[in-house]
């Protein structure tokens, strides 16, 4: 049973707190990815874990055990960086030797680990070539490699897949996941790549400013944010924000944005145990939770067409309410041109409300 724990983790950079009194626990055998924008603390978080940054405060468990203060080879780690940092002159062979042959593992157990590896990862045909005679995803492959023939309690990964392009790194991160559970080992990942996060993640720890804004799996962030950030940061396109006061009006709630005005469900406020009104909050709803009409319909807003950005199997409408741009992800093909009147209706039960003073979810 190997998790990793930090507590109250800090790091200072001069002036810069890079990260500030992180707390999360990574459970045995669980994929955790570190998610947010540069510069959110995340990869310092993850090199204090490696012993390659020293925290300034905060303390950093492997199993039972308090590494502080033990270095980086004694951790029992094994990390895969943006950049593949394999050895130029070496072939792939001795690539993946190198971890075994400076811990003096024997010749004959060194090739049963490598063959196992090679098979594991489908590059034993590649072992007798250098890293230049390879591709892309193929280098990536040797680098994961030379992190799985040491058996490693953890796996710490850098952005491994950033340098790949598009159509690779789809499939990298199906094949990285599935090796991930193949093998049970507990692995912290970090990306600022959203997609990538929902998409491979047990549970995802969203970074902002230093901080864990929320931990949760890829379902809970997308369906209950905690706050306006992590609520924009997750979904593509990102949701959709409304300035907007909520209040009491011949005993219904009424949410009055300025452009537009609705009626909301009871059961919605209550559920909510909001108490005062009026209240000034941020509404969110989602580009997916938006449905277009070309007629009238009850509780729909006119508005008309910005844009339209045809995607095959879903179309995005872009339309225009004061001076802010909003975003419609309409599942098929809708046949529309810039300036057409349209109506918008939200699905109410879709809808999430933020203190506009604080940014928490109020919905």
């Amino acid at each position: 049973m190997v998790s990793v724990r930090v507590v109250n983790l800090t790091k200072r950079f001069g002036d810069v707190v890079a990260v500030d009194r992180v707390t999360f626990e990574v459970k045995d055998k669980e994929f955790v990815v570190l998610l947010g924008p540069s510069g959110s603390g995340k990869t310092t978080t993850l090199r204090m874990i490696a012993g390659l940054e020293t925290p300034d405060e905060g303390e950093i468990y492997i199993g039972k055990q308090l590494v502080n203060d033990l270095p980086p080879k004694d951790r029992d780690i094994a990390m895969v960086f943006q950049s593949y940092a394999l050895y130029p002159h070496m072939t792939v062979y001795e690539n993946l030797a190198f971890p075994l042959r400076i811990r003096k593992y024997p010749k004959e157990e060194i090739d049963r680990k490598i063959r196992e590896v090679a098979e594991l990862l489908r590059i034993s045909h590649l072992l007798n070539r250098k890293p230049k005679q390879l591709s892309g995803g193929e280098q990536q492959r040797v680098a994961l490699g030379r992190a799985l023939v040491r058996e490693p309690k953890v796996f710490l990964m850098d952005e491994p897949l950033s340098n790949l392009d598009a159509k690779l790194r789809v499939y990298m991160r199906a094949e990285l996941k599935k090796m991930q559970k193949e093998l049970g080992i507990t692995t912290i990942y970090v990306t600022h790549d959203q997609a990538e996060a929902m998409t491979m993640a047990d549970r995802i720890a969203v970074y902002n400013r230093g901080r864990i804004q929320q931990m949760a799996t890829p379902e809970e962030l997308y369906h209950k944010p905690a706050n306006l950030f992590v609520a924009g940061f997750i979904g593509a396109p990102g949701m959709n924000f409304f300035d907007a006061v909520l209040k009491r009006k011949n005993g219904e709630v009424i949410l009055d944005a300025g452009e537009f005005k609705l009626t909301l469900p009871l059961s919605l406020i209550e559920a909510a145990h909001i108490e005062e009104m009026p209240i000034e909050v941020v509404m969110g709803i989602r580009p997916e939770h938006i449905r277009v009409h070309k007629e009238k319909v009850p509780q729909s807003i006119e508005t008309e067409v910005y844009v339209v950005e045809p995607l095959g199997s879903e179309t995005i409408i872009d339309f225009k309410m004061g001076e802010t741009i909003y975003k419609i992800k309409y599942h098929g093909e809708m046949r529309l041109n810039t300036g057409d009147k349209i109506y918008i209706a939200f699905d109410l039960n879709k809808i999430h409300l933020f203190d506009k003073k604080t940014g928490k979810a109020i919905i």
